[in-house]
């Protein structure tokens, strides 16, 4: 009996939609195998499974697979399990006498069984691996010939071979492998916040996601050891830490688990390519020159989750924890062995095409001329072509100063990753160096004028930028195909500094293609961003997500989840999510990513970033929360001498107070804003003080709203208006005019047409939060005054006002009995249940249901047989293992 007993599904198990059932993927297959290595939640989704197709009241019949099932063990397990699950004691009686049929015939004789019964069934076969291989022909035979009433679903490991490839190709099965297996960024968040709470903030949910990979048995192993503890997020701290001199006791269990079971000479190959970033097959054969190498990867691939595989590729990449520990392994091989080791990791790199990553190897190696000579030739498309801005820094911090001044395409390189970093400042360095070689031409002065054009963007000094675009910006003596495209991007975002979006936009049409592959894919991802830029200033996020968010997985795919261009994207992104009113997204894209804005990005992006966290945080309630954002805002902003960082935090602190009325507080933000703005050290350009200015007049306009001093605010909320139209901020237009319509309703003037407009191009945007995010006031006056417009709203319903009675602690409800829809039971056997689950004798539940007590005695009697109990304790007990009976709290 306990073959055919189901487990219990985990209480903390979390249902993933993409994973459910009746997903669109699952069900229009009647058969769908589960394969992946140990670890990966293979028998839990299955439990999943189960639930929901009981609720959909199928019959489902469960057989957990043995070794000893032979074919006869295995065909009377089958029985027994559609017993169980469909309460029919005498389904499959032949099968299961004395003289039982043999092989495929009483395979056959259950197929015939299943479709005279006429119930759709669904029949799940966990560790299908264990069977014996006849057994498995078996299955296989099973499957093949399923009746159309019988659906089945098979779990197996990875390795396990079920012979069932010709119903993949035909359409027939689906396969359900380890990356669908593992939980996306978004899962892990949910499933760490549902058993946590706001005890671990995103951020830490995103680091523990990034270490375990996705890996359901590594996360399931790390929320134990954290709920064991007295501060779960700081168990990920410590866990994440490198380089630490304390033992993590979670960080030795996760790789102990990744490792455990692997054979010595597994290990020992393992710790021997631990040293390369991507494993192939003939690069892992060329640096241990095992022939066995393709082999014995593709088999550590299949059975093990320390390795992953890439879509549709032979490329994989080691876990990075246990990279850790192998690669502390290898450091305590002999210095030679190491050496030849790594010489080899570069030659077959090199034969790779993988130059970048040939030249680390070379110089660990000591073969530092080979390495200078791989740097120059690889450094400067990898940066342009790829964007390894992080490896340029990373080989700068390695090379002479000599080697570097005499290799200019070096040179370039460096200036170039400098420019595009908060150490743009560094960059002229090395620009001046390369205008100082006697052969500089045109083209270089370009390039040069290109790269610190670049460093004015990260400097947030637009004027700068425009003086070094605008001599070059037609007509460019360029012709590196790469070039020509970072020039066109430059010259769309110029455009759009301008305050024409439109414009910008077909400029980046009109843009010539870097070439082929992932060169254009790099470039043209920038210009993406730019283009989604500009989509987002004119508070067009529909488009803006459409066009961003396949981008971004793209780069996350190609450089990374916390590479910077990549983070730059999900602030962008982030944004649109956030207008369209949808906060876990855009939280989870912004997941333990601030810290990479606000080192490397954009300026405009770290602004995005942070108010978009600062303002999320606002809606849930976490007010103080959202001003330590905004006060980091403006750290950064110090920090990486941008003042209008700065500037933009005080403005977006004075409109958070000004939602609570604090006129002293925002009145003492403006004039810090004043302040700054007359530094002599602020900068004096025309479209930086423009930008300063718009900010600086939102925030008087907030202030005045603080203040009720409705007739100024509707005067300087005219002025941030009239600033906004002119460079087309369609969004902040929006906002600014239902504000001004809500200001002069409190002046008394009539302003329903003002209204109605600004309501109309909200929701012909898609602007979902404009309103309450300008203030809460601002939004129930929308919905009170425009009750049919279709504006939905943004917010959460209101508690009970500041002077409303205090409230008892609510009294929890009693947990009660719920029986699962099912055609196991029939409706009145299922009412009969719930009323025995809760002890009623058979004259209460007579009572309750109108009926006599034989009638209830009779429903008891088929209550026995079909759940093979003798007692009424034992029918709830049965009930409730077969998923017949559930607790409703």
């Amino acid at each position: 009996m306990l073959k055919v007993t189901p487990p219990r599904v985990p209480r903390h198990q979390l249902t993933r939609p993409r994973l459910q059932a009746d997903h669109d993927r699952l069900s229009d297959h009647p058969l769908i195998l589960v394969q992946a290595p140990g670890g990966y939640g293979k028998t839990s989704l299955l439990a999943q499974w189960r639930r929901e197709h009981l609720a959909q009241g199928q019959v489902v019949a469960w057989l957990t697979a043995q070794p000893h099932d032979d074919v006869q063990r295995f065909v009377q397990g089958l029985s027994l399990a559609v017993r169980t699950g469909a309460g029919r004691p005498t389904f499959g009686h032949t099968l299961l006498e004395a003289a039982t049929p043999a092989g495929l015939e009483a395979v056959t004789i259950w197929l015939a069984d299943v479709a005279q019964s006429a119930l759709d069934i669904v029949l799940i076969v966990d560790e299908a691996d264990r069977l014996p291989e006849t057994t498995r022909d078996a299955l296989a035979y099973l499957l093949r010939n399923a009746p159309s009433n019988l659906r089945a679903v098979v779990a197996a490991r990875a390795d396990c071979q079920l012979g069932l490839d010709d119903l993949i190709s035909y359409g027939m099965a689906t396969v359900v492998g380890a990356q669908q297996l593992r939980f996306h960024l978004d899962e892990t968040i949910e499933l760490v916040r549902a058993r946590f709470g706001n005890r671990v903030d995103r951020d830490a949910a995103a680091r523990l996601h990034e270490l375990a990979e996705g890996w359901p048995l590594g996360l399931q192993l790390a929320l134990s050891v954290m709920a064991a503890g007295s501060d779960p997020q700081t168990e990920i701290a410590a866990m994440a830490a490198q380089g630490s001199a304390v033992r993590d006791p979670l960080r030795e269990q996760f790789v102990n688990l990744l490792l455990a079971n692997l054979d010595p000479a597994d290990v020992s190959f393992l710790t021997r390519i631990s040293i390369l970033d991507l494993l192939h097959p003939a690069l892992c054969q060329a640096v241990t020159q095992a022939a066995d190498a393709g082999e014995r990867l593709a088999r550590l691939a299949r059975d093990t989750p320390v390795l992953a595989a890439g879509e549709a590729s032979d490329w994989l990449r080691m876990h990075a924890l246990a990279r850790d520990q192998l690669r502390g392994r290898f450091a305590l091989l002999p210095a030679d062995e190491q050496a030849a080791l790594h010489a080899r990791a570069a030659e077959g790199l090199a034969a790779q095409g993988l130059i970048d990553a040939a030249a680390l190897h070379a110089l660990a190696a000591g073969q530092r001329e080979t390495a200078y000579d791989l740097a120059e030739r690889s450094l400067y498309e990898s940066l342009m072509a790829r964007g390894h801005q992080g490896t340029v820094l990373e080989w700068l911090s390695r090379l002479p100063a000599a080697e570097v001044d005499r290799r200019p395409r070096l040179l370039l390189a460096v200036a170039w990753s400098l420019a595009l970093s908060e150490r743009h400042e560094q960059a002229s360095h090395f620009i001046e160096r390369l205008l100082a070689q006697p052969d500089a031409g045109d083209a270089l002065r370009c390039e040069c004028a290109l790269i610190q054009s670049g460093a004015a963007v990260y400097a947030d000094d637009p004027d700068r930028f425009a003086a070094l675009h605008d001599p070059w910006a037609h007509d460019p003596p360029l012709t590196d195909p790469l070039l020509l495209q970072v020039h066109a991007n430059r010259s769309a975002f110029r455009t759009l500094l301008e305050g024409e979006p439109a414009l910008a936009r077909l400029r980046q049409q009109q843009a010539p293609r870097a070439g082929e592959g992932r060169a254009q894919g790099y470039l043209g991802r920038w210009g993406d961003c730019i283009v989604g830029l500009s989509y987002l200033w004119e508070g067009q996020v529909l488009l803006a997500e459409k066009l961003l968010r396949p981008t971004l997985a793209r780069a996350e795919g190609d450089l990374g989840r916390r590479n910077p261009f990549t983070c730059m994207l999900a602030a962008v992104l982030a944004a649109a999510c956030w207008e369209r009113n949808r906060p876990d997204e855009a939280g989870a894209l912004l997941a333990n990513r601030l810290d990479v804005l606000e080192r490397s990005a954009l300026p405009e992006a770290v602004l995005l970033g942070y108010r978009t966290m600062a303002r999320i945080s606002a809606a849930e309630g976490a007010e103080h929360r959202a001003l330590e954002l905004l006060g980091a805002l403006d750290a950064v902003g110090g920090a990486r001498r941008l003042p209008r960082l700065g500037i933009a935090s005080l403005a977006e602190q004075v409109r958070l107070h000004a939602r609570r009325f604090r006129p002293e507080t925002c009145r003492e933000l403006c004039a810090q804003i004043d302040a700054r703005l007359a530094d002599p050290a602020a900068p004096q350009g025309r479209l930086w003080q423009r930008n300063a200015m718009l900010l600086r007049e939102v925030a008087l306009a907030y202030a005045a709203i603080a203040m009720q001093d409705w007739r100024q605010a509707a005067d300087t909320l005219a002025r941030a208006d009239a600033m906004a139209q002119g460079v087309k901020l369609v969004r902040l237009h929006i906002e600014l005019l239902a504000l001004r319509a809500w200001v002069l309703d409190r002046c008394g003037e009539k302003s329903q047409a003002l209204l109605r407009e600004a309501a109309d191009l909200a929701t012909t945007y898609g602007l979902l939060r404009v309103f309450d995010d300008a203030h809460p006031a601002l939004g129930d006056w929308v919905r009170q005054a425009l009750p049919g417009a279709s504006y939905p709203s943004g917010r959460a319903p209101a508690g009970p006002g500041p002077l409303a009675a205090p409230l008892r602690a609510p009294v929890q409800a009693a947990a009660q009995d719920r029986a699962v829809r099912s055609t196991v039971l029939t409706p009145k056997e299922r009412e009969v249940l719930e009323l025995a689950a809760r002890n009623l004798s058979n004259k209460e539940i007579g009572l309750a249901m109108q009926v006599g007590e034989q009638t209830i005695k009779w429903h008891m009697k088929n209550l026995f047989a079909k759940l093979d109990a003798g007692t009424r304790k034992q029918v709830v007990q049965r009930a409730r293992i077969l998923g017949l009976l559930e607790t409703e709290r």
